[in-house]
């Protein structure tokens, strides 16, 4: 008996481990929760700045969105919080719409995402081209190393340019500024990152790079006089507290908020559309580690559950992390209780270390994003991509280069656009029309069977591959420029499907055929196509008996047509 399928897809894995949770199970958990906190840290507190928000609302999305994504997401061991890829779309909606702005994107993106999970769209990471994900993401690296150098080089500027090139021409205005304390603390810093996993796996380089710089920057300022060194109390107030439910704060009259949403739905669009893409590649990727599958739709609805709830914590858009996941895989994490012991070690950061917190210095911050950024940019891939494939390459480098001089959102649609547009080509391309007027070859199983004569006045086309537009028009430029028997069959045996322009161009030919005098017989048509056929009236104009199962038949058709017409071979 078939299984009935479920309409709502929702079966969260934590609630699934918990019906065979083991004592040794909570120990790997609290482990692993525990590292991947401490792993957690500085990245939500670097992320929260370089959102242009704060640190303390980093730490906020990485609790709250981290806890339930743990509890209602579809993996064992995704780790969710603030990533790298949300950077430069956060930073751009507080700058155009502030906090407000950002709350109602996200709460929107955080529907959509829910939606996708309901109408079954986990399999949406499969439709994705490879060169648009690491287009993007190469380009989101770019842009999160460009808005790191204020930082690094201790360029003190109070106002950076959003725009890509605008932001260089500051930096390079300014350089007579650096601040070499500065800087060279933020080349330590991602020095001790790079080099961290070379004598030591288990330690994130992030976190030493931030306790070794912290205690530099103390002793610089309390022993040496050195003041030039900014630290992130400098310049935001500390996380102090619980994170408390608020209403997100709307700064527009009622009739406004309308048109703010209409705004923000691409954004908002492009939110879930990344964290979607996100969350499932590195759900996959876990997979792969674990040997586990995880539930996509239950991935992406407990992602949007997320997306929905953080803001009225203040927080920001959240994804699955690859990199703190792996980081959760590594230590040992066995079911989603350490996502949830990981969110409880940010939470005690928030309550008992804010003044901790506020010593770190921004030029380490800045070295740490730097690395993400490293990370992120997939370099290797796309050097191996470049000698393997030119329209692959064309893609990525489209797709990276919008992304940097423009927007996510656009780079994601032209990309889309010429990927299609490359596959279509290329289907096109494969696919053959070919005219017999002597014989026909029959194969079965690949192998030569037999060869037919073609009856007199009577010459066959074949079309092989899916009849859809470009592959119509083709066909349809071929039938015009040959010359014309007075029997036409059309062998379609290898037509998978058929669509609209196909049946219009395959219409026209028949009617036309049909006003010429000429016959038109159908051979070997596909089930699905058959029902296209009939559903556009084409088996009621060609006739029923000009629609034949296989060549033989067509061939058979001909020749009584040519009897009753009276040609001669």
């Amino acid at each position: 008996m078939k299984k009935k399928r479920n309409i709502i897809d929702f079966r969260p894995k934590f609630f699934e481990a918990m019906k065979n949770y083991s004592r040794e199970k909570f120990s790997a958990d609290v482990m692993a929760g525990i590292i991947v906190g401490v792993v957690a840290i500085p990245l939500a507190i670097a992320f929260g700045i370089a959102s242009g928000v704060g640190p303390t609302e980093g730490l906020v999305t990485a609790i709250v969105a981290g806890l339930l994504i743990s509890v209602f997401g579809g993996s064992k061991v995704q780790i969710g919080g603030p990533t790298g890829a949300f950077i430069i779309i956060v930073y751009g909606v507080v700058q155009q719409y502030g906090l407000s702005g950002l709350a109602i994107a996200t709460i929107m993106a955080g529907i959509i995402l829910v939606i996708m999970g309901l109408c079954h769209m986990g399999s949406i990471i499969k439709y994705m081209p490879y060169p648009i994900i690491i287009g993007f993401t190469g380009g989101i690296a770019i842009t999160i190393f460009s808005t790191q150098i204020n930082d690094l080089m201790g360029l003190g500027i109070d106002d950076v340019p959003a725009n890509f090139i605008d932001k260089w021409l500051c930096y390079f205005k300014n350089i007579g500024n650096v601040d070499w304390w500065s800087f060279v603390m933020g080349l330590l810093s991602i020095a001790l990152i790079a080099l961290t996993p070379k004598f030591s796996k288990k330690l994130p380089g992030s976190l030493l790079a931030i306790i070794v710089m912290t205690i530099i920057a103390w002793v610089l300022r309390d022993y040496a006089g050195v003041t030039s060194i900014k630290t992130i109390g400098d310049l935001y107030e500390l996380p102090s507290g619980l994170p408390s439910l608020r209403m997100p704060e709307m700064e527009f009259e009622m009739g406004s908020i309308f048109a703010t949403i209409q705004a923000l739905a691409p954004v908002a669009f492009t939110i879930a559309m990344l964290g979607a893409i996100e969350s499932l590649l590195s759900a996959m990727v876990a997979d792969g580690v674990i040997g586990d599958t995880h539930n996509s739709n239950t991935e992406l609805i407990g992602q949007g559950i997320a997306n929905i709830v953080v803001p009225f914590f203040g927080g920001i858009p959240a994804t699955g992390a690859i990199a703190r996941t792996m980081a959760n895989i590594n230590n040992g994490g066995k079911t989603p209780v350490a996502g949830v012991v990981h969110t409880l070690v940010l939470l005690l950061v928030l309550l008992l270390l804010g003044g901790v917190v506020g010593q770190i210095p921004m030029p380490c911050l800045a070295g740490v994003l730097i690395m993400v950024a490293y990370n992120m940019s997939g370099w290797r891939t796309i050097r191996s991509m470049y000698r393997s494939s030119m329209a692959g390459t064309g893609v990525l480098f489209v797709t990276l280069l919008l992304t940097v001089f423009f927007d996510l959102t656009l780079a994601i649609e032209v990309g889309l656009v010429m990927a299609v547009v490359i596959v279509l080509k290329r289907v096109t391309e494969s696919a053959n029309i070919s005219v017999m007027r002597e014989h026909v070859d029959v194969h079965r199983d690949g192998e030569h069977d037999e060869t037919l004569s073609i009856p007199a006045g009577t010459e066959v086309f074949e079309i092989e591959g899916p009849f859809f537009f470009g592959v119509a028009n083709k066909f349809d430029e071929l039938t015009r420029d040959h010359d014309a028997m007075p029997i036409r069959v059309v062998r379609m045996r290898k037509v998978s499907f058929i669509d609209s322009t196909g049946l219009h161009n395959l219409e026209i030919f028949i009617k036309s055929s049909q006003n010429e005098g000429r016959v038109i017989i159908l051979s070997g048509v596909h089930e699905n196509v058959e029902k296209s056929l009939r559903k556009s009236g084409i088996v009621k104009i060609v006739g029923k008996e000009n629609v034949c199962r296989d060549i033989h038949l067509a061939l058979d058709r001909a020749k009584q047509v040519a009897e009753e017409k009276g040609f001669e071979k």
